[in-house]
């Protein structure tokens, strides 16, 4: 029987690769370093179906902001104005006057909260709307999706009567030499 040797694996090496198996795909793309701090889930629909809903890019920003702030889904976010000023370098007024436009298109809803000692506070910002929204765009993107899948098919389907071709064309190619 011959003597056959096996590539050793170092235990560092094993627990380097079950870590990286282990890691969220957002971990893998950005480091352990980075998500530590957490992050947003932003639905692809919200990204995607932006024009959609008529957002503009700071729109959207406030939306994203807010959503990183909402962490349990029974208590909606409430960060003060000048926070989310100061995360997106804008002036208050313009962060306020767009989430005037939010409420508008129904997207979010304020309630204003005070103090114990009756002062006036950050407000509270619900998001139903915006889940109600992203929802209702859910069936074009399944349409939309169902059109990918079925263009992505033909094109596969293409691809190979295409190597078919180009090997029986190969085939004759050997046989008349």
């Amino acid at each position: 029987m011959p003597n056959v040797t096996t590539p050793q694996t170092t235990t560092s090496e094993k627990t380097d690769t079950k870590s990286k198996r282990g890691a969220s795909s957002t971990e893998r793309i950005f480091s352990k370093d980075v998500t530590k701090y957490g992050y947003v889930a932003l639905p692809n629909i919200l990204v995607r179906g932006q024009a959609r809903l008529g957002l503009s890019t700071t729109q959207f920003n406030i939306l994203a902001q807010l959503l990183s702030y909402w962490i349990d889904p029974e208590r909606p976010p409430f960060p003060s104005k000048a926070d989310l000023a100061r995360r997106m370098n804008i002036h208050p007024t313009t962060v306020r006057i767009n989430i005037a436009t939010l409420e508008e298109k129904k997207l979010v809803r304020r309630e204003q909260r005070k103090t114990t000692a009756g002062d006036w506070n950050s407000n509270i910002y619900h998001l139903d709307g915006l889940v109600d929204a992203l929802k209702n765009l859910a069936p074009e993107f399944e349409e939309e999706r169902k059109k990918h899948l079925a263009k992505k098919a033909l094109t596969e389907q293409r691809s190979r009567k295409d190597e078919t071709a180009e090997r029986a064309r190969q085939s004759g190619v050997k046989r008349r030499r």
